[in-house]
């Protein structure tokens, strides 16, 4: 029952194969640490790979045939893609689902002021994080800001070498007493992880100076005023590239490997797509999973429903009950993340049922907490299904649980999606460190999870 380290079967062409994999993936996250800018990279390189847009499509009412690839853009942070296959769609899809959202600190919508001579950007973080891992390190800003004309002003500061970047200060050890004695959860408070964004104040202005100064730079540079704050989505994400890791290059150390790990192979899976699959191939790569898959554009909403109706329409006859059947007679991977196992914390976990870096894909057969609550829990048989794919294609993949039994638990997309009947396991890469700004990944696993997404893809 224990999975071989799949780094000693590869010969040196796999390992050609898996170092070029991935140097892209490293380069789809240095690019993308936003949703927004992940959805953009998915759409171009769609495009350059001939992709049709859906929405031209819908308006043309083209008619699709077998072998046909479409990609859709929702609300510029949700990218899904599909080839058309053989099979009616009716009769289901292999789905690929994935998030591109990623634990990080947003800049709240009454955001900049001044304290003691230093201008302030107040935030709210989102998702899962410890707090305290957030300080004093460098910090990029990436975003949107839309101004009352409709507008849109990308942000993107602190990624270039001649960039400034930014800081959330912490108390020096000599004066951490009394914070020292705080619970580890609120070591660093909410309303503590406030941005330092300026220090020099500008002349001839009395009042909030530095402030004054950071304004003007605004204006100069990206023609926003104050107010326009209300209407921007500004992420604070750690500044740098991704960086390969250990003296033996097998790991990749980078913000936002939850869930691009999962999300760029996915992508890649069915892009790389050759010939026509026998049933219509589709990857979603959504948002809001970490903070419960809510909203417009969050996996519980309408949207992948309804896209997969226009997309329905213009293969067939249109029906409430062949959409029905579609979406009941599709499987699905929940590509998400598992946490990888750490010596240093192995209390955390129960060996036999946990991921291991470097041991390929990892199957979840339930995630939740407790009970299993907030899980769909995949049946045996589909589980059985998925064992022969991997096998049937040479896939190395282990199976796990988030943790040991009570101690804490997550989950992913998977249960929103089995609403509709569907069959859905969660299959992904283990990750070292989870939700820090810093992530673990191994080559070897991601490398393994683009072989394994391709082979359900095809089968």
């Amino acid at each position: 029952m224990e999975r071989k380290n799949v780094w000693k079967e590869y010969d040196a062409q796999a390992l050609d194969r898996l170092e070029a994999f991935a140097r892209d993936y490293r380069a789809f996250l240095d690019n993308g640490k936003t949703e927004r800018e992940c959805t953009a990279i998915c759409c171009a390189e769609a495009e350059k790979r001939g992709f049709l847009n859906l929405d031209k499509c819908v308006a043309e009412n083209r008619q699709l045939k077998p072998g046909d690839k479409l990609y859709c853009n929702w609300m510029d942070k949700v990218f899904l893609l599909f080839v058309i296959g053989e099979k009616p769609m009716e009769q289901g899809m292999n789905i690929l689902g994935a998030h591109i959202d990623s634990p990080r600190i947003d800049v709240k919508q009454n955001p900049l002021y001044e304290d003691a001579d230093l201008a302030y950007l107040d935030t709210h973080y989102y998702g899962g994080i410890k707090k305290y891992q957030w300080v004093a390190q460098p910090l990029a800003v990436h975003g949107v800001i839309v101004k009352k004309d409709g507008s849109r002003v990308n942000v993107v500061i602190g990624e270039d070498a001649d960039d400034p970047v930014f800081c959330i200060s912490d108390l020096l050890p000599h004066l951490a007493q009394d914070q020292m004695k705080r619970d580890a959860s609120k070591l660093i408070e909410g309303e503590e992880l406030n941005l330092i964004v300026g220090g020099r104040p500008v002349a001839d202005c009395d009042k909030d100076a530095v402030k004054q100064g950071v304004l003007n730079i605004l204006q100069e540079k990206y023609g926003v005023e104050e107010e326009d704050f209300l209407s921007a989505e500004l992420e604070i994400v750690p500044a740098g590239k991704a960086r390969d890791m250990g003296l033996d290059r097998s790991m990749i150390l980078a913000y936002g490997h939850d869930d691009r790990v999962c999300a760029y192979p996915s992508m890649r899976a069915v892009m790389d797509l050759e010939g026509i699959p026998e049933r219509t191939a589709c990857c979603v790569l959504t948002d809001k999973e970490e903070i419960g898959s809510v909203g417009a554009t969050g996996m519980d909403s309408m949207f992948f429903e309804n896209i997969v109706a226009e997309v329905y329409a213009l293969t067939a006859t249109y029906s409430e009950l062949g959409l029905r059947r579609a979406l009941k007679n599709s499987r699905m991977l929940s590509s998400d993340v598992s946490a990888g196992f750490d010596p240093n914390f192995a209390a955390a976990f129960e060996k036999k049922n946990a991921a291991y870096l470097g041991r390929g894909i990892c199957f979840n057969k339930y995630t939740g907490a407790r009970g299993k609550s907030s899980s769909s829990d995949a049946n045996a048989e589909y589980v059985a299904e998925v064992r022969r794919i991997m096998d049937d294609a040479g896939v190395a993949f282990q199976t796990a649980e988030l943790g040991r039994v009570d101690l804490g638990g997550g989950g992913t997309i998977a249960f929103t999606c089995a609403k509709y009947g569907m069959n859905v396991i969660d299959a992904g890469v283990a990750v070292l460190s989870m939700h820090a700004p810093y992530e673990v990944i191994s080559k070897a696993d991601l490398y393994e999870a683009y072989k394994g997404y391709l082979a359900f893809l095809q089968a």
